[in-house]
Parts: structure tokens; sequence; C-alpha cells
């Protein structure tokens, strides 16, 4: 049984409620169930050949309610990226005045990270379906633009100039993605995400001020 079945399972049976089935107008944790179930039905099937019915089904709930949570099934596999623009804003927000740009982003992107590697088995299922698709990875650079244009921003907010606020933006999520494609493709990894982002902003300042090159 695969982790996201089992995930799926005790969610359900903490919500004492039967896992097919079909529920009213409550419907607790129906957002996460339908994520959760979708990411199975596409490991089964495939994207292209699974349906809306059949992933509300597997959750058990109805086509009604996944079409009230998203318009429709590739947006499933972007839940949350809108929420993580408005925890780096939150994170960035707290930061100390005297704190770079960068480095504020930095504190940030490790701080979001966090929940990520709590559900790696999650994350590196969405990713392989992502990855397989392109116009799952076209809209995954839809979403990345609009974390980038929360970041801008959030740091204009803090008082940093626009172009400042952009380059900055854009460096460290730059640097995040290039951590996050080493974090999904390392077997036996046992590094976490967050302190692979750190390792990677590390690299980066080697690369920038001491003109060294990265390992690797």
């Amino acid at each position: 049984m695969s982790v996201t079945v089992v995930s799926l399972a005790l969610m359900t049976a903490v919500t004492d409620i039967a896992y097919h089935r079909v529920m009213g107008r409550w419907e607790p944790n129906a957002r996460e169930r339908l994520f959760l179930a979708a990411l199975e039905l596409y490991a089964e099937r495939g994207f292209e050949q699974t349906t809306v019915a059949e992933i509300a089904r597997r959750a058990g709930l109805t086509e009604r309610t996944f079409f009230r949570h998203f318009p429709d099934k590739r947006e499933v596999l972007f839940t949350g990226s809108d929420g993580m623009v408005g925890q780096l804003a939150e994170v960035i927000a707290r930061a100390p005045q005297e704190s770079l740009p960068l480095g504020a982003v930095a504190e940030a992107l490790g701080a979001v990270a966090r929940p990520m590697q709590e559900r790696r088995e999650g994350v590196l299922a969405r990713q392989k379906v992502v990855a397989a698709h392109a116009e799952l990875r076209e809209r995954e650079l839809v979403k990345r633009s609009k974390l980038v244009a929360g970041t801008v921003e959030a740091l204009e907010a803090r008082g940093v100039g626009p172009r400042a606020a952009r380059l900055s933006a854009e460096v460290a999520l730059g640097v995040f993605h290039v951590a996050f494609e080493r974090w999904v493709g390392a077997d036996g990894e046992t590094r976490e995400l967050p302190d692979m982002i750190a390792e990677t902003f590390a690299e980066l300042r080697e690369v920038a001020v001491g003109g060294g090159v990265p390992a690797g």
C-alpha cells in the first residue's frame, strides 16, 4: 500500500468518516482528501485517464464538492500554492529590519520548506506527475511567477526598491528551485529540504563573493 493511501486512510479514520461514504454539507478535510485521492489515481491510472468523478468517488465525496474546491483536475496538484505566497509574505514581514532582502527571503523559504519536508512522499508523488505532462509544467511556471510577484510585493512593503526586490526574489526562488530539484532527485538523501536550501544559498555566496564553483 502506498504512503498516500495510508495517509488518506488514517485521515478519514481520525475524522471518523467512512472512506467511501458520500458526505453531506459538512465535509471535514475535503480539500486534503481530494488532493490525496487525485495523487493515488494519477499514480494508478495516469493523469490524462483520471476523471473528476473518479477523484471525488475515491475521496468519498461528490463532484459538486470537488468543484467547490477546484476548477479542474489540474488545479488539485497546485493546492496550497496561493497559501505559500501568503506564508512567504508573513515571514518576510517578520524579518528583522536590518535583514538584507535576499536574507529575508532565504529565511522565509526555509520556513515554508519545513511542511514540505514533513510531507515528502506526497510532494515527490506530485512532482512526478507534474514533470510528466507539459501542460502541468506550464501551470507550474505560472504559479512560480505568482510566487515571485508576491515576494517582490512583500519586500517592497519593507521599503526595498522595486529593482532590488525583483532581483532578490528571482535569485532566491532560483536557489529554491535548484535545492528542490536536488531534494526530489536524491535517492537515499538524508538531508532535509530546509538544510539543502541553506546549503544552496551558501554555494551562491561562494560563487558571487569568493569566485568558487560549487561541486556537482
